[in-house]
């Protein structure tokens, strides 16, 4: 639920913050008052399109923060962890918005920064708000199937998302398909290339790691005389007569005396034996080198050669031998596929043929499944509307299966389109949502939505921007009656002018105006009760309020707390 709500230097809200509590909220005041400020505000937050001109003139930037509280297992910490965004430890998200003057708009979720991408995606699971004209939204068929396929749970999701993942399986075969059928010419003048191609890499006989000892090798028989000279020279220093022989005869003499002191010498004897036997080691193999040391420019030009070829071959195919073996391979499988096209377009035909079987199989489950959730939605829509004045409304979803003439046509959702239809009155036929022309019966029909779907989405801030506008009396009463019951399932806020809605929350906030050094702030105050009774009777009556309109408006409150006690 939504906690606390803080406004700085937004339109004509100069700073406001206010508490909210779990139930129903409402928002009142006189029209200009800066009520649906708070509306936008809060939309701001969940991600909202904002503008430069929402900042209060002469501000640099308007601020606006909401707290929100929510149980461990709510959807909106999943969105979070897979974002990449930190939980906090008292289930608390708080949610901060900046915005400029330049346009420019600051996010933070618990103080990571977000993109506006990342805050829409985390705000869908927090906020719903739904203004008078969210009707609109109602109308527009393509989200029906969407809406049916929410209410029909989990059991449709499993088999939808098994029904997708073939139909993505069965695009990517007719892909392919339409890639080969297509691109037969094109083939067929690839194939002389890539025949070349292959032929001229196999002919190479390319090893992995070929170029680098060969490059040793060249580099070697190359130095082939400065190397004998240096070894030769070497050989000569160690084995002659200020080599070995001098360390001979040092370890010699000092044989002579180490019986003398041979705590002293010992250690230095023993050491310089292992150092000549190192040394005469590394003589002999240094004599061993020397004699397989030799010149061999038949050999050298022979390398020279091969990383000539190894080069152009890296020039037209790859970086490396590893890419030219990778691309040999990969123009051989595109050889083949050309060179046995027929056989290939067959396979995928059947391919092609298997899949759309098994899509269309599980496309009409997917409709026998959405039939049933279809009548149970109808239902429930009714049931409601009964609630909310419209009890003898019929309300049908309508399910279509698409068709390519006459055959049956496979789409991303399954076989189906779906629509919402409504007769209002008895003896009317039905008719899809977009020619029922009453604002009223539009809000009910939103509302009762709404009503069923707040237990589904599990979105816990349901926001009524006027929705009762247009209309009155019992359909009104009927409005707030619903709005107060959906409020025991998430948390309500609407802003009305009816004091019918006005009196069934279980919490009012006065929204006013004030003008104050020629600067025009609005203010935000939770009513107590004496308060609320004067804001009733303002609404009952008018600018004037009267002894009667205060014992209405406390009349009013009191049948409402029987009513919501009841």
């Amino acid at each position: 639920m939504l906690r606390e709500l803080s406004i700085r230097n937004l339109a004509v809200i100069e700073e406001v913050a206010v508490e909210f509590h779990n139930g129903f909220h409402v928002l009142t005041g006189e029209t200009g008052a800066g009520k649906s400020i708070l509306i936008d505000a809060l939309s701001l937050l969940v991600g909202g399109r904002g503008s430069s001109d929402m900042v209060r003139y002469g501000c640099d930037k308007a601020e606006m923060e909401a707290m929100f509280e929510l149980p461990s297992d709510h959807p909106a910490w999943k969105v979070m962890d897979k974002l990449g965004l930190k939980a906090s430890p008292e289930d608390l998200l708080i949610i901060k918005r900046e915005l400029s003057i330049t346009g420019k708009s600051a996010c933070r979720i618990n103080g990571s920064i977000v993109n506006m991408t990342m805050l829409r995606e985390v705000g869908e699971c927090l906020v719903n708000v739904h203004g008078q004209h969210e009707h609109q939204s109602l109308l527009k068929s393509e989200h029906h199937l969407e809406w049916l396929d929410l209410f029909a749970g989990a059991e449709l999701a499993d088999l939808k998302a098994e029904y997708q993942s073939v139909f993505g399986d069965y695009q990517q075969v007719k892909a392919a398909l339409r890639q080969v059928e297509e691109s037969t010419r094109q083939n067929m003048q690839l194939l002389d290339l890539y025949r070349f191609q292959i032929e001229e890499i196999e002919a190479a006989n390319l090893k992995p790691d070929e170029e680098e000892w060969l490059a040793e090798e060249k580099s070697k028989l190359s130095h082939t005389e400065k190397i004998m000279h240096s070894v030769s020279g070497a050989y000569s220093l160690l084995f002659g007569a200020e080599g070995l022989d001098a360390f001979s005869k040092a370890l010699a003499k000092l044989e002579d005396i180490r019986a003398y002191d041979g705590a002293a010498l010992n250690p230095i004897v023993e050491q310089l034996q292992s150092a000549f036997y190192q040394a005469e080691d590394a003589v002999f193999q240094l004599r061993d080198y020397k004699d397989s040391v030799q010149s061999d420019p038949e050999r050298l030009a022979e390398i020279s050669d091969r990383l000539d070829l190894i080069h152009t071959l890296k020039r037209k195919y790859g970086e490396s031998i590893p890419d030219i073996l990778a691309y040999a391979a990969k123009i051989t499988t595109e050889r083949d596929l050309i060179e046995n096209r027929d056989e290939h377009l067959q396979k995928l035909t059947e391919k092609a043929e298997k899949l759309h079987a098994k899509a269309v199989k599980l496309g009409k489950r997917l409709s026998d499944k959405r039939r049933d959730a279809g009548d149970r939605l109808s239902a429930s829509i009714e049931a409601e509307l009964k609630q909310l004045g419209m009890s003898r409304t019929i309300f049908q979803v309508q399910l279509e299966q698409l068709h390519s003439g006459e055959q049956l046509r496979l789409g991303v959702n399954g076989l189906d389109e779906a629509a919402f239809m409504l007769a209002p009155n008895p003896g009317e036929p039905l008719k899809p949502l977009s020619k029922i022309a009453s604002g009223g019966e539009m809000s009910r029909i939103m509302l009762a939505l709404k009503s069923i779907f707040a237990k589904i989405d599990q979105v816990p801030v349901l926001v009524f921007d006027e929705v009762d506008t247009g209309v009155s009396g019992r359909a009104a009463q009927a409005i707030a009656e619903k709005m107060s019951r959906l409020s025991s399932q998430c948390q309500v806020f609407s802003i009305t002018h009816l004091p019918q809605v006005a009196c069934m929350a279980d919490y009012h906030y006065e929204i006013s105006k004030n003008i104050e050094r020629e600067r025009t702030s609005t203010s935000v105050k939770e009513l107590t009760d004496k308060e609320r009774i004067e804001e009733l009777a303002r609404m009952l009556g008018g600018v004037e309020v009267t002894e009667k309109t205060r014992h209405h408006a406390q009349e009013m409150l009191h049948l409402a707390d029987q009513q919501k006690g009841a």
